[in-house]
């Protein structure tokens, strides 16, 4: 079964107050630096074979992190970059929310194309298939880590949790939290969800179907700028 740890970019200074999207050039903020040392001693004792990323900077920042110390670079895959926002890129959350659009966005994420952007339900189809080449690449033991944005794995669960895309937003996922998927042959299995502890899994003890035993804990609803 095919491990996988998705994680979602540290702090920037527009985390929270703007929707940053594609917006080049959006680096890690002190705060994100030290969450992003904090995430990569979390999974300091796991065996990694790949470390991938969006390759916004804040990702690439993010992942270089955990990639410091292994025999491993960080390889970027447009797959998992951010959604693109087209319009909305760029301006502030509280002005969006006046939009009709908003309302959308919220109960029926499947209907929205973003002014100028992307479909959110393209944007979990792109994402999604990454995954599975990801998985189908390192194999059935294989381990790796995505570091990503808040939509892009909260569609990625939603879709390993079998739930429509309209109820992704009961999802979370905040700035440098982890979430561990194992995908079986028959189903995934969502191990962990949001989670900012020690990861105390993969110490090369093999549970019978032949994947590390991985205990988890989940949380829910949102999935923008998180709290720190």
């Amino acid at each position: 079964m095919t491990t996988l740890l998705l994680a979602r970019h540290g702090l920037t200074h527009l985390t929270g107050p703007v929707l940053a999207g594609r917006t080049p050039g959006v680096h890690l903020s002190e705060e994100g630096r030290a969450q992003a040392a904090a995430l990569a001693a979390r999974v300091a004792g796991v065996r990694l074979d790949a470390i991938v990323s969006s390759p916004l900077e804040r990702c690439r920042e993010t992942a270089q992190a955990v990639a410091e110390g292994r025999d491993l670079g960080v390889r970027a895959d447009e797959r998992f970059i951010e959604c693109d926002y087209g319009a909305w890129t760029g301006r502030p959350l509280k002005e969006l929310a006046e939009e009709p659009l908003w309302p959308v966005v919220q109960a029926h994420p499947s209907a929205v194309t973003f002014p100028e952007g992307e479909s959110l339900a393209d944007m979990q189809r792109r994402a999604v298939a990454g995954v599975r080449e990801w998985n189908h690449h390192l194999g059935d033991k294989g381990i790796y880590l995505v570091c990503s944005h808040g939509d892009v794995i909260k569609a990625i669960v939603a879709d390993a949790l079998g739930l429509h895309l309209d109820q992704f937003q009961r999802i979370t996922a905040d700035p440098a939290a982890l979430t561990v998927i194992r995908y079986a042959p028959l189903r995934p299995f969502v191990l962990r969800l949001n989670d900012m502890g020690e990861l105390r899994l993969l110490q090369d003890s093999e549970d019978k179907d032949g994947g590390e035993n991985i205990t988890g804990s989940d949380a829910a609803v949102g999935g923008g700028p998180g709290t720190t």
